[in-house]
């Protein structure tokens, strides 16, 4: 290859290195990386997973503090610290955080086996029918 075809093409490399770091930045495509409050969520989820309740409720604490991206995520935080709350005997906290989490979304709702744990279901139930008493949730 002459070496003007290898000027070129390194300026076209170049160029397009350039071009690459804009679109990202101007597009907000870099927001969608893991950010430290989704990185806390996965890893409480994790920690819950393992039985390490006590790390798991900070590090999902620690994600809503730091503002998860999407309302799943935050639904998800606040059933799992419900969870976590209601395995140690906390109901207020527990009916708490189940309110929070029909706050982000009205249509919350547990999967069959969840609604039927003999810790948090009845809470669950409890707090879904408040809810429905007064209105602020649809069935």
């Amino acid at each position: 290859m002459n070496p003007s075809r290898w000027l070129v093409l390194a300026t076209l490399v170049l160029l397009t290195a350039g071009c690459s770091s804009l679109f990202s930045r101007d597009t907000g495509v870099d927001k969608l990386s893991p950010r430290k409050a989704e990185q806390a969520l996965n890893t409480g989820i994790q920690q819950y997973e393992d039985g390490e309740l006590k790390a798991a409720q900070k590090n999902l604490q620690d994600a809503l503090s730091l503002g998860l991206t999407f309302d799943s995520d935050k639904v998800t935080a606040h059933k799992h610290l419900a969870f976590i709350y209601c395995s140690s005997n906390q109901e207020r906290q527990c009916r708490d955080e189940f309110r929070r989490a029909f706050d982000v979304d009205p249509s919350f709702k547990l999967e069959r086996a969840e609604i039927g744990h003999p810790l948090w279901g009845p809470v669950y139930t409890g707090v879904r029918a408040e809810l429905l008493s007064r209105g602020k949730i649809k069935p």
